[in-house]
């Protein structure tokens, strides 16, 4: 038999989408004019830390690498990251999924972003996401409204499972993981592992010289995160429910559930 190669990459149908990103502040509420589109596509490693700022218990998750529907027929991306060893920025496109033209935000905690009229606050970046808090009473009723089904049809119509702050989704996702402290393995063979609200993840690259692979979620048909160059000890998240690097091999990337 042939012994397995070390590295290879599979194709997924998540691209990624992680640009590197400068410090800076805001231009949907205030600040300078949105930048152009940057056309690096790997994550840069930096100094932490990890997280700054607080999560709002309603406010909704933008994961690394992906995108998020919004109200209003539209969508933002976390396209960027930087930290200096004392504070985080990001990077925010417009848009669920990537294309050229789009409208970014260089963002820190507290700034406002502006998305086809709807304004969100930004109230924390981390490594591996960017939380927002929508400002108007009518944008949080519509994140929390509760779907007309708990069942995944695929593509658009999981919308309502795929980006949403409500409670009962988020349980439903979470009780589709391992529990806390056990692991979720993503075999690196290019296959598909599927979730009950309509997140799937795969593998999309192994390097185990280098101790580094690649992660990337899908849901509702749009690419939810590409967690690209991760390492053991990086923290990832899913559907609401955060995960730690615990194990990379020729084989399979193993993630260790941290959150309840």
């Amino acid at each position: 038999m042939h012994r397995p190669v070390s590295r290879y990459r599979v194709a997924g149908s998540v691209l990624a989408l992680l640009a590197l990103a400068g410090c800076g502040s805001s231009s949907g509420g205030g600040g300078e004019e949105p930048t152009t589109a940057p056309a690096t596509t790997q994550a840069a490693r930096n100094k932490g830390p990890v997280c700054v700022g607080e999560a709002p218990a309603d406010g909704l998750h933008v994961l690394r690498g992906g995108g998020f529907r919004l109200p209003g027929d539209t969508g933002v991306q976390y396209a960027g990251a930087r930290a200096d060893g004392t504070t985080r920025t990001a990077t925010l496109r417009e848009g669920a999924r990537h294309e050229s033209g789009q409208r970014e935000w260089k963002v820190k905690t507290g700034a406002e972003v502006t998305v086809s009229g709807h304004a969100y606050t930004v109230r924390q970046i981390c490594s591996y996401r960017v939380v927002l808090e929508p400002q108007s009473a009518e944008d949080k009723a519509a994140l929390a409204a509760a779907p007309t089904s708990m069942e995944s049809a695929g593509g658009p119509a999981d919308d309502p499972l795929c980006f949403t702050t409500n409670r009962d989704v988020l349980t439903a996702a979470a009780d589709g993981f391992p529990a806390k402290g056990e692991t979720l393995a993503l075999v690196g063979n290019g296959g598909v592992q599927r979730f009950p609200t309509g997140l799937s993840l795969t593998v999309s690259y192994l390097d185990a010289d280098a101790g580094t692979a690649g992660v990337a979620a899908n849901c509702a048909a749009v690419p939810v995160a590409t967690y690209e160059d991760v390492r053991v000890g990086d923290p990832v998240e899913f559907a609401g429910v955060l995960f730690e690097v615990s194990q990379i091999t020729e084989r399979a990337v193993r993630l260790t559930r941290t959150s309840a």
